[in-house]
């Protein structure tokens, strides 16, 4: 049995519904995403952009929507969230299947000239050390001079810093009462998409995979920013920030 259009649509909805929960103020981030995207190829013809750690497409269709005529690439590991991705959004996203960050993952990309932006959101965070540095370094290497990578993402704080404590403290209970909204969370959605026959196969190849959720790797923004400059970027700085939640900017 094949996935319907409906069917995805479906999964992709209760996806949205689910992120609520775990992403503060996000449709405020990927406006925020957008605009710098949209900002630096605003006057470039036919603009590439890559979103890594897509899943099934959520960020890649709004800037798809925002910049029409660029091409979108968009990258996961999931076969799962890559599937519902490609029935949902169709020929307005490319999707395709790397591990970012493992050796080689960029010549998945299929790439026929440098990228002028890649962005991520709530993703970057399940790379462990050695596979972020390495991400960015072959970032760095993919985006023309003055590209930009942008990531939303939650960075881990310094211990001791009271301001950025307290402003965790409003986050939670802002998050908590997104949560409250939202019945579905992450295990349950996971539960549920595996109980339905059109998945099957999709599932079938994750499981052959080995591709579970991992844990946050617990670098500070500090860090990000730091290993950003070591790979090649001029400049790096968040261009939003609730808390540990920010969005970050790195200009190639």
């Amino acid at each position: 049995m094949g996935l319907s259009v409906a069917t995805a649509a479906r999964w992709v909805r209760r996806w949205e519904r689910q992120q609520q929960r775990y992403a503060i103020d996000r449709e405020e981030r990927f406006t925020v995403i957008a605009d710098a995207v949209e900002k630096v190829t605003a006057h470039q013809f036919r603009a590439c952009v890559a979103d890594l750690g897509c899943g099934p497409g959520s960020l890649a269709a709004r800037l798809a929507r925002r910049l029409p005529g660029a091409d979108i690439v968009a990258v996961d590991k999931d076969p799962v969230l890559l599937a519902l991705g490609q029935a949902h959004h169709g020929d307005a996203v490319r999707f395709v299947e790397a591990p970012v960050g493992a050796p080689g993952w960029t010549r998945a990309l299929g790439l026929d000239r440098p990228l002028d932006a890649a962005v991520s959101s709530t993703a970057l965070h399940c790379l462990a050390p050695d596979a972020l540095r390495r991400a960015y370094q072959d970032l760095a290497g993919l985006l023309r001079p003055g590209g930009v990578l942008v990531n939303s993402d939650r960075f881990r704080g310094p211990a001791g810093d009271r301001a950025a404590e307290v402003a965790v403290q409003v986050g939670l209970r802002r998050a908590e009462r997104q949560r409250t909204a939202c019945r579905e969370d992450w295990a349950s959605w996971w539960a549920a998409a595996a109980a339905d026959p059109e998945l099957a196969d999709p599932f079938t190849a994750r499981r052959a995979r080995h591709t579970p959720h991992h844990v946050h790797n617990g670098l500070p923004l500090s860090h990000h920013i730091r290993l950003l400059r070591r790979s090649g970027f001029r400049h790096a700085a968040p261009v939003w920030q609730f808390g540990e939640d920010a969005v970050l900017v790195a200009v190639r």
